[in-house]
């Protein structure tokens, strides 16, 4: 992180501020955290899944649960991987309902992060530290960190950050689109250096998504270049 790329994120956010947004970048060699822009709870949208996913896999690792139990029509293993790569509400009802609510936001609590999953809201900040603890191991075992992340890449919706993200850099992501919410969550990494780089948005309605994703493609664009 540069006070160059600084001041080129808050000079988007600055010229976009008819619009809500909040970034936070994580560097994952040291732990850094950069937060821009707005820092308050926003509705997460489909973000949240990657936590539902999480605390069901950690039940699978206390033995409480299997991924080949039935839930629904498909394993609960299916229904993570709709849940997550085809953003299926139905799956992540399931998968919820299967966790606990009460239980959900118990395994938040206990990851540093509040959350309550009748009013599903988030911090970027608080986003962001879920996916650092995930790319670097320390929600899940090797196997199930390295399934949960192969779900977040070819998604059904690649028009956000994966779109500004040149080739040769990895991204693995989850994004959230709901009502007048649009978000990206995503972890960067090429060789050595990886990040996470987290962008919510609240607009007007659906009808600035078009707009709004011209924002998240700037800010993409600046944070490859400035750290890749």
């Amino acid at each position: 992180m540069t006070p160059a790329l600084d001041a080129e994120i808050n000079g988007i956010l600055d010229a976009n501020n008819q619009y809500q947004i909040g970034v936070t970048l994580i560097d994952l060699s040291n732990g850094s955290s950069h937060q821009y822009g707005v820092q308050a709870p926003f509705e997460a949208a489909s973000t949240a899944k990657v936590l539902a996913a999480a605390a069901y896999y950690h039940l699978v690792e206390t033995g409480e649960v299997s991924l080949d139990d039935p839930l629904g029509d498909y394993t609960s293993g299916l229904q993570i991987k709709d849940m997550i790569q085809e953003s299926d509400n139905d799956s992540w009802s399931l998968i919820m309902d299967a966790v606990g609510y009460s239980e959900l936001q118990a395994y938040a609590a206990s990851i540093g992060v509040s959350y309550d999953p009748l009013n599903n809201t988030l911090t970027p900040s608080e986003m962001a530290s879920i996916l650092a603890d995930l790319y670097t191991g320390k929600l899940l075992n090797q196997q199930d960190t390295a399934q949960l992340l192969s779900y977040m890449q070819n998604t059904n919706y690649e028009f956000l950050i994966p779109a500004a993200v040149p080739a040769g850099i990895s991204v693995f992501h989850k994004y959230g689109l709901l009502d007048d919410e649009l978000h990206d969550a995503s972890v960067l990494t090429k060789g050595t250096s990886s990040y996470v780089f987290v962008v919510y948005t609240k607009g007007q309605n659906e009808s600035d998504i078009p707009a709004r994703t011209d924002v998240f493609h700037q800010l993409t664009q600046a944070v490859v270049t400035g750290l890749f």
